[in-house]
Formats: C-alpha cells, sequence, structure tokens
C-alpha cells in the first residue's frame, strides 16, 4: 500500500505478448513479440520479462545508492546489476498458471564483497520492486 503517491507511470498495451506498448507521455513505445521458448514467433519486439528485468535492475541500483548515501558510502559509476527473469509453470499452484523468478547479480567494482553484499540486503528491504515480489516470486541476489 502506498500512502501518498510521488509519480504515477501510466502505458497503455494492445495485442498482449504479440502487440504494442506505449506511455501517456511518449517517452516509451515498444513492439511486443513472444519468443519462440514460449511458443511464440521469436520476433524482433521485446516481452514482458525484459522489461521487468529492466526494470527491476534499475530500480535496485538505485535502491543500493539511496542506501549508500545514507552510510555516506559512494557507489562507483561502474557498478551494475545484471537481471534474469525466467518464466514458467506456477510450481506454487501443482503446475496451474505461470510464474517469474529474477536473479540479480550486483557488481560493484573496487568495493569491498562485504560492505556490497550489506549494501544489497539492505536495499532489498527498501527497493520498491522487492517490496512487490516479496513472498510472491523467488528472488536471489548475489555480489560478484
Amino acid at each position: 500500500m502506498i500512502k501518498s503517491p510521488v509519480y504515477t507511470a501510466h502505458a497503455s498495451t494492445t495485442g498482449g505478448r504479440t502487440g504494442t506498448s506505449a506511455t501517456d507521455d511518449g517517452r516509451l513505445s515498444v513492439t511486443l513479440d513472444t519468443p519462440k521458448e514460449m511458443g511464440g514467433n521469436g520476433g524482433p519486439g521485446t516481452n514482458p520479462e525484459q522489461l521487468f528485468a529492466a526494470g527491476y535492475s534499475a530500480c535496485f541500483l538505485g535502491a543500493i545508492k539511496a542506501v549508500a548515501r545514507g552510510e555516506k558510502v559512494t557507489i562507483p559509476d561502474d557498478a551494475k546489476i545484471d537481471a534474469s527473469v525466467s518464466f514458467g509453470e506456477n510450481a506454487n499452484q501443482g503446475g496451474k498458471g505461470f510464474n517469474i523468478a529474477v536473479e540479480l547479480k550486483v557488481t560493484v567494482p573496487g568495493m569491498d564483497r562485504a560492505q556490497v553484499q550489506d549494501l544489497v540486503e539492505k536495499a532489498h528491504q527498501v527497493c520498491p520492486y522487492s517490496n512487490a515480489t516479496r513472498g510472491n516470486i523467488d528472488v536471489a541476489l548475489s555480489v560478484g
């Protein structure tokens, strides 16, 4: 639940996994295609899993930076997160429906691994994507 929204994004999609999505402000406009692995045509468009991977990794890196600022730690510009979003049958419902799983690999060059791990754990508690997915999907975090 949000106490008081600071920002609200708006997007519209037509055609489902083989359609288009666009934001109301014109900043994002994408063609969607279903991967061959999921029974689609594997066309040149993106898919919801790729968009989720991009959104979660960007948000999580922002959460790491916010936590670091609070601890007066500077995160280098070349810090990155490699996100993998997997799609498959929902094991929690006996194979009924589908679910996703996320893996976030955090790389912060030049920083002590233990310090990065601490920041990652704290960021996982404040990141909106982590809060939205907690208890709903598997999220694996690692520090490289």
